[in-house]
């Protein structure tokens, strides 16, 4: 690898808004409009209102946070996506202008039924869910996020998995042109993600292609991202255009860049702490004070039977 991240550029979102609040001598209130304040004037960058087209035949899904959602420009202006920048404010700005037109998404490897869709066939394969899930970033941050989209065991089934498949592999889009921080080396690309076939075919397990009720933005993933929301942030990989059935367990961008920090697993486990901050407690954007992490995000009533005599301090 030909560059590696500095800390500050994974640094938890507190430490990393604290010391630049103090190097400004300002302080960053807690709600959404003093939050958008804050964004110009502490970090010089303008936020990016997004509003794209309202997602055709939506149904509410069940409603798995018993928590207010994250504002939508909190959610679309604070993000994760090295291909465009490393810096969580300037995503939306980097990306704003990232096209889906002629997408396809290649879907095969150990499965009766290989096909590549392009876009307006993977959307068609279940009417689009609106779900609002707890999303937890490994840096301590968490957000609660209205995804919309369809489970990921609907396109499994739409394409019949032998037998002999034990996982399911994605692949983010490659192309520096388009993801121009794709031309540095801070991460291996493209970037790949895995689930094992039971995980991926788990009714939590969703493909987002929405969020709000409008169609995913370029910052968030357009215009599909897998969400599993029992797992750290880093599990949710953006913009995919392959996902494949494999046999042995696939490689993971980020348990291939340390694995001393990052594991296969990543399920959220308020036991185990990242090498360089506790995971016992969390940030939730917006809010003030911070609040005890939940194992399993909160989910563990509905997952954490996928895991029976696993060790989640071993299997991280």
């Amino acid at each position: 690898m030909s560059e590696k991240l500095s800390s500050s550029e994974i640094t938890p979102r507190e430490v990393y808004f604290d010391r630049r609040t103090v190097i400004r001598g300002g302080i960053l209130a807690a709600s959404a409009a003093a939050t958008a304040v804050a964004y110009r004037k502490f970090n010089g960058v303008d936020l990016v209102e997004t509003n794209g087209k309202a997602l055709k035949g939506l149904v509410k899904g069940v409603v798995k946070a018993d928590e207010m959602a994250t504002p939508k420009r909190s959610i679309t202006n604070y993000n994760n996506f090295y291909e465009f920048t490393t810096n969580k404010d300037a995503v939306a700005g980097a990306a704003k202008d990232f096209k889906t037109d002629g997408w396809k998404i290649e879907v095969g490897g150990l499965v009766n039924k290989p096909k590549t869709f392009d876009l307006d066939d993977f959307r068609a394969i279940a009417p689009p869910e609106e779900r609002v899930y707890r999303h937890r970033c490994v840096e301590a941050w968490s957000m609660v996020v209205p995804w919309a989209g369809f489970s990921v065991a609907k396109l499994l089934a739409a394409v019949e998995p032998q037998g002999s498949a034990k996982f399911v592999a994605f692949e983010t889009l490659h192309d520096p042109e388009r993801m121009p921080n794709q031309k540095t080396g801070v991460l291996k690309w493209p970037y790949v993600e895995g689930l094992r076939i039971d995980e991926a075919m788990h009714p939590l397990a969703l493909f987002a292609t929405g969020l709000y009720g409008q169609e995913l933005p370029p910052q968030d993933g357009a215009p599909v991202k897998l969400v599993v929301p029992w797992k750290y942030g880093f599990k949710g990989i953006k913009s995919i255009v392959k996902v494949t059935l494999v046999d042995k367990q696939p490689p993971s961008t980020w348990q291939n860049y340390n694995s001393k920090e990052y594991g296969f697993y990543a399920n959220v486990n308020p036991l185990h702490d990242h090498p360089r901050w506790s995971q016992a407690t969390e940030q939730r954007i917006g809010d003030t004070g911070r609040r005890k992490t939940l194992p399993f995000n909160g989910y563990a009533d509905q997952v954490a039977s996928l895991y029976r005599g696993m060790d989640l301090d071993v299997d991280f």
